[in-house]
């Protein structure tokens, strides 16, 4: 058992230093980043009853396909997306975050910011290296299964939605995470 549990804090170490390094080591493409911010946009109109209706009033889209999390006490997340605006990739950026505290395994999550208004989207794309519930806040969105999100009335600049390979995930935060343009 021991055995497992270094090799386990091992690959966390290698995790963390991975996180750590600026530039290429878990480097995507472009075509790899769009590929993938094309096919999470479509879960996100599938899965959300009014969501392409919904995307075409916002003012910006950042999604992210694939965002990593890891732990074993000490945990991280990365992931590379792309900031659309009307329909156009217009930037790239990186997410990260770590912390600290009970924690054992790894998930893999899409994230979704919806930017409503241009003020909002304005701050984030002149920011170096914008944080969640810092720089500005974003809301995770909820609302009643079935119902069509234009419904929903819905005030916050910025909203938030998570899915993960069993579609989309309520009640969680990404208050802390970090977001920063890379160059592709």
């Amino acid at each position: 058992m021991t055995a497992i549990k270094h090799g386990f804090l091992h690959a966390m170490l290698a995790l963390a230093f991975m996180l750590a390094i600026p530039g290429q080591a878990l480097a995507d493409s472009k075509d790899e980043i769009n590929i993938g911010v094309d096919a999470t946009l479509e879960q996100f109109k599938a899965d959300i009853k009014g969501g392409k209706a919904f995307l075409k009033k916002a003012e910006g889209v950042l999604v992210f396909p694939s965002v990593i999390k890891a732990g074993f006490v000490i945990g991280g997340e990365y992931g590379e997306g792309a900031l659309r605006l009307n329909g156009k990739t217009v930037e790239y950026y990186s997410t990260a975050a770590a912390s600290f505290g009970f924690q054992l395994g790894a998930q893999s999550k899409s994230l979704i910011l919806v930017f409503m208004n241009k003020n909002a989207l304005k701050d984030f794309r002149n920011s170096d290296g914008w944080k969640a519930g810092v720089d500005g806040s974003v809301a995770i969105a909820e609302w009643g299964a079935g119902e069509d999100i234009n419904t929903v009335d819905i005030k916050d600049p910025i909203i938030g939605f998570m899915f993960s390979n069993k579609g989309l995930m309520y009640n969680l935060t990404i208050e802390g995470s970090k977001f920063t343009k890379i160059v592709r």
